[in-house]
């Protein structure tokens, strides 16, 4: 008898303590880092690509800022909407420049998320996020990975905390918006990338040919 009291005494401890649960303890954090620019091997996880790759002539490089004291990347460069003589490339655009995560091992699941917040000092020019998720819709002859873009507008020479819902990430091809009712797929994020273009964008950015530069401190996925 004693023994099923015991038993009898464990079962209601554990049904009370399962109903005094917060729902808070089951939800993930409201914050998730994804990238900390604090380090040289951070930018490992980084490549760089612009027009030059096709006969352009724009640069751009990645650097740590302030190693060993507080740190942030710096991505910058010199846009050029010139081509060099002789390329072989017909290029429909040039001036651009951008840096792209390498693939996450798999993929990160964002799917508790709603929002990417990046902690960003700016020039004035508009940059643009990119979202790379799994290929689960498909385009007639796309094998790449969907791509999702969003305008990043920041103050000029002041650190600002950009938010960007999910929802406001266009799916795109090749830079141009797909014009057809898609919805992402948070939970198959294989990687991020931000890039700037010396022309188009936002009225009052700046444009043009010339230099740019970014400094970024991280970027994390909120929950709001």
């Amino acid at each position: 008898m004693s023994r099923l009291r015991g038993l009898w005494e464990a079962s209601i401890s554990a049904t009370k303590k399962a109903l005094s649960w917060n729902v808070e303890d089951l939800m993930p954090p409201s914050e998730k880092y994804v990238f900390r620019f604090n380090s040289i091997d951070e930018l490992k996880r980084w490549h760089l690509y612009s027009d030059s790759e096709y006969g352009g002539l724009s640069s751009a490089s990645l650097e740590i800022e302030n190693v060993g004291t507080g740190h942030n990347g710096i991505f910058s460069g010199h846009l050029s909407s010139d081509v060099s003589d002789g390329s072989k490339w017909r290029m429909n655009r040039s001036g651009f420049c951008g840096m792209r995560s390498k693939k996450f091992d798999g993929f990160i699941d964002l799917e508790a998320y709603d929002t990417i917040a990046m902690k960003l000092k700016g020039d004035g020019r508009y940059y643009i996020s990119t979202i790379y998720t799994e290929n689960w819709v498909n385009a007639p002859g796309q094998q790449e990975d969907n791509t999702w873009q969003a305008f990043v507008r920041l103050p000029k020479d002041n650190w600002y905390i950009a938010k960007i819902p999910l929802t406001s990430y266009m799916p795109t091809w090749r830079g141009n918006v797909v014009d057809v009712r898609l919805e992402m797929n948070p939970s198959r994020i294989l990687g991020m990338s931000l890039s700037v273009n010396a022309e188009g964008g936002p009225p009052g950015s700046v444009s043009g040919s010339g230099d740019f530069k970014l400094e970024i401190d991280w970027i994390k996925a909120l929950r709001t």
